[in-house]
């Protein structure tokens, strides 16, 4: 299976930076000089079975129709702009009778927390969804202005409304999502359009995407409320630190239960060990060898005393766990989630032990009875 690349631009180079030198065969382009051919139609059919189509979007449709007649399967850089609904359909007709795959390439439904959420929102987890809104932004209005094709028409709403709305079809699915409106457009800093806000109001759900040029460090926001709970993303993991809380509603009000994700962001491979390696814990001639991290009926149990870890572990698994200890004291993100709380004399506080990492501040006693704590717990067993 060889694989051509029409387009050799900045996404046709990133493209052909993951094909094996053994599946490709040739790039087009009519103006860079490095591209093995200048027209498409002067690519031998009979060498090559894929293409990647990485045009600007007026040459998109000719080039498609051009490919499926000659029984590619093609994959095609977003977004795919066809005049009439018909046209779709009869791509999508043609495809089907000739088996051949047709990929517009929206990547973003690929982040790890695109997926957790559609995942979450399968199971119905946060009940009825009352409203979805996102937000895109990044600074590249300059760049944009220096490109004669990119800095024309709808600019940003088909550059990044279009993964905005991919996300929800992906989310939600395409039938309940109506047409959206346009509520705001502006051209703050290029010929096309580089800030958009655009609304689908329907019966009970309503969906708001906002994006822009003018946004000088990158960024996205998702917030999604439901009649349980809330879900919510800051951030994209292919930048870095990326973020998603889920926040359940607790009846009748209050502060809601949260689960913070920091996936990518930290340490991937932390997680894995504190999810799939037993630790021995021991005190007092008490003997525990468990998982740090467990899922149970998808609440996360943890079982940690970094002061009671026995010496017996391995080195690698000792040197893990000062790794996590390490974590819990210094990232920002566990700092933002974490709650203090000050005891005065004759104070008490209960919690889940097994779902609250807990720990208290360091003290020093200079006398007897500087710090002194009462201790106990209460087993509840399930029926």
């Amino acid at each position: 299976m060889k694989t051509i690349i029409v387009g050799l631009g900045i996404q046709g180079n990133k493209r052909k930076k993951f094909i094996k030198k053994s599946e490709y065969y040739a790039s087009v382009d009519n103006k860079n000089k490095r591209a093995e051919y200048h027209s498409l139609k002067k690519v031998p059919t009979r060498n090559y079975n894929n293409a990647i189509l990485c045009v600007p979007d007026n040459q998109k449709n000719e080039q498609l129709k051009y490919l499926l007649k000659n029984n590619k399967n093609v994959m095609i850089e977003k977004p795919l702009k066809l005049k009439k609904k018909s046209d779709y359909k009869l791509i999508e007709k043609a495809a089907k009778k000739k088996k051949l795959h047709i990929y517009t390439a929206y990547n973003h439904r690929f982040e790890p927390h695109i997926i957790s959420i559609k995942n979450i929102l399968k199971k119905k987890k946060i009940g009825k969804i009352y409203s979805c809104r996102l937000f895109y932004g990044n600074g590249t209005s300059k760049l944009v202005r220096k490109s004669n094709w990119k800095d024309k028409g709808n600019g940003v709403i088909d550059d990044l409304c279009s993964h905005l709305i991919d996300i929800c079809i992906f989310w939600f699915g395409i039938k309940k999502i109506k047409k959206f409106k346009m509520i705001s457009n502006n051209k703050f800093e290029n010929k096309s359009i580089d800030h958009a806000v655009i609304v689908s109001n329907q019966k009970n759900f309503r969906i708001e995407l906002e994006a822009t040029y003018c946004m000088w460090k990158n960024t996205f926001s998702c917030d999604i409320l439901g009649s349980k709970g809330s879900l919510h993303i800051d951030g994209l993991c292919k930048w870095g630190p990326s973020m998603l809380k889920e926040r359940y509603r607790t009846f009748p009000s209050g502060r809601p239960k949260e689960i913070v994700k920091i996936l990518e962001t930290e340490d991937k491979k932390l997680l894995e060990f504190l999810l799939t390696t037993e630790v021995l814990h021991e005190r007092s001639g008490a003997k525990k060898n468990k998982k740090i991290l467990e899922i149970k009926s998808d609440i996360y149990k943890v079982n940690f005393n970094y002061y009671c870890v026995s010496k017996k572990n391995s080195a690698s698994t000792l040197k893990n766990v000062d790794k996590f200890f390490e974590f819990i004291n210094s990232s920002q993100e566990v700092k933002k989630i974490t709650k203090a709380i000050k005891l005065n004399s004759g104070d008490a506080v209960f919690w889940k032990d097994s779902e609250i990492l807990h720990g208290r501040n360091g003290f020093i006693a200079h006398k007897d009875s500087d710090r002194f704590l009462w201790k106990c717990a209460i087993n509840i067993l399930d029926n």
